[in-house]
């Protein structure tokens, strides 16, 4: 991915607390399989916060 601004990167909405979330440089390579905004809500994955 080249430089932009932060408002073109793509966001996706994490499927535990909901919230949007950026793009970031170390998802580049796994972006299609990252599902969660952060490590606590990947490892907290039984329900809504």
């Amino acid at each position: 991915m080249k430089m932009q601004k932060k408002s073109n990167l793509p966001t996706k909405t994490c499927v535990r607390c909901g919230l949007p979330f950026t793009w970031r440089k170390k998802w580049e390579r796994v972006w299609e399989d990252v599902k969660y905004c952060s490590d606590r809500c990947r490892e907290n994955k039984g329900g809504k916060a």
